[in-house]
């Protein structure tokens, strides 16, 4: 699996879109339009591939024990958050299971609620993008 092939897998969900926060530009933050809270956050540690999703602490141990590609989140509180290596022997299912749930997880818990004010469809994209032409001048 390829980072773009991860990001496609993260950015199916409704509300889901890409940031870049970072002034390196090279760590895509995956975001909900409506709260903006974080489900993911790609990586490339010591040149592998990985994902930092959020997890249900029992579900987190559950995963740490079951898949050598699953460990405490790198630089997240690592009793909610895994870090996920999707190209270590790991069944497609079971990545898109985190993926999910992560999703699921950080989703406002207040119906019709927003804390952004809605001000169209594409009004945090085209921030995020004014975000990273600023940082490149």
């Amino acid at each position: 699996m390829n980072e773009k092939q991860l990001l496609d897998l993260c950015l199916r969900f409704p509300d889901a879109c890409v940031d870049y926060p970072f002034r390196d530009d090279n760590t895509p933050v995956l975001r909900h339009r409506g709260n903006r809270k974080w489900f993911g956050m790609i990586l490339h540690l010591n040149g592998e591939l990985c994902i930092n999703l959020k997890c249900e602490p029992e579900k987190a141990e559950f995963w740490r024990s079951t898949y050598s590609g699953v460990t405490p989140a790198w630089h997240m509180n690592k009793l909610h958050w895994n870090t996920v290596y999707p190209n270590k022997a790991m069944p497609l299912r079971d990545l898109q299971e985190m993926i999910e749930d992560s999703y699921q997880l950080t989703q406002s818990h207040q119906k019709g609620k927003s804390v952004w004010p809605r001000i169209g469809p594409d009004a945090f994209s085209y921030h995020c993008i004014y975000l990273k032409l600023r940082r490149k001048n």
